[in-house]
C-alpha cells in the first residue's frame, strides 16, 4: 500500500470558529441547503454525529456519484480541528482503500481564516494517484468551501 499526501490552504475573510460551525459541525443542515443541485442530504448512520460517527452524504439523481460515507476520528472543537476519512464510496474506485483528511480552521491577521486541508489517498499495491485526480476531488472541496462562505458573508449572524 502507498500513501500520496496533498495540502491544500484555502483562505476567506470569514472568522475560523464560524466557517468551522457551518462547515463541521452542522454540516448536516448547511450543504444541502448551499449545494441543493449536488447534494441530496447527509445522514447519520452511526454514532451522534461526533467522533467515531459514520456520516454518508447522497448526491441528487444524475450526480456523476451516489454517495460518500465518511468515518469521523476526532472533532476538536476548541482547536477547530477535524480528523476524518472517505471510506466508501465510488470515488474510492479499484485503487483506492481509503482517503484520511485533517481540516484545520487557523485565524488570519485580516479577522478571517486559512482552512488547511491535509489529505492522505491510501493506495491499493503500488498505484499511484494521477495529480488530475486528486485536483478534480479538490476542486468540489473548494466549491463547497465557496457555497459556505458566500453564505456567512452574506449573513453575517450566522454562526455567529
Amino acid at each position: 500500500m502507498g500513501i500520496t499526501t496533498y495540502t491544500q490552504d484555502i483562505a476567506t475573510l470569514v472568522a475560523p470558529d464560524r466557517v468551522f460551525k457551518a462547515l463541521v459541525l452542522d454540516a448536516e443542515n448547511v450543504v444541502p441547503k448551499l449545494m441543493p443541485k449536488a447534494v441530496k442530504n447527509i445522514e447519520i448512520v452511526e454514532g451522534d454525529g461526533g467522533a467515531q460517527s459514520i456520516k454518508k452524504m447522497n448526491f441528487v439523481e444524475g450526480y456523476p456519484i451516489k454517495y460518500l460515507k465518511h468515518k469521523i476520528h476526532i472533532v476538536d472543537d476548541k482547536n477547530m480541528v477535524i480528523k476524518y476519512s472517505l471510506i466508501e464510496g465510488e470515488v474510492l474506485g479499484e485503487n483506492l482503500e481509503y482517503i484520511s483528511y485533517v481540516v484545520s480552521f487557523e485565524g488570519s491577521e485580516n479577522g478571517g481564516c486559512i482552512c488547511k486541508t491535509i489529505s492522505n489517498y491510501h493506495t491499493k499495491d503500488d498505484f499511484v494517484v494521477k495529480e488530475e485526480e486528486i485536483k478534480e476531488g479538490e476542486e468540489k472541496a473548494v466549491e463547497l468551501f465557496k457555497a459556505v462562505e458566500a453564505y456567512l458573508l452574506a449573513n453575517p449572524s450566522s454562526y455567529a
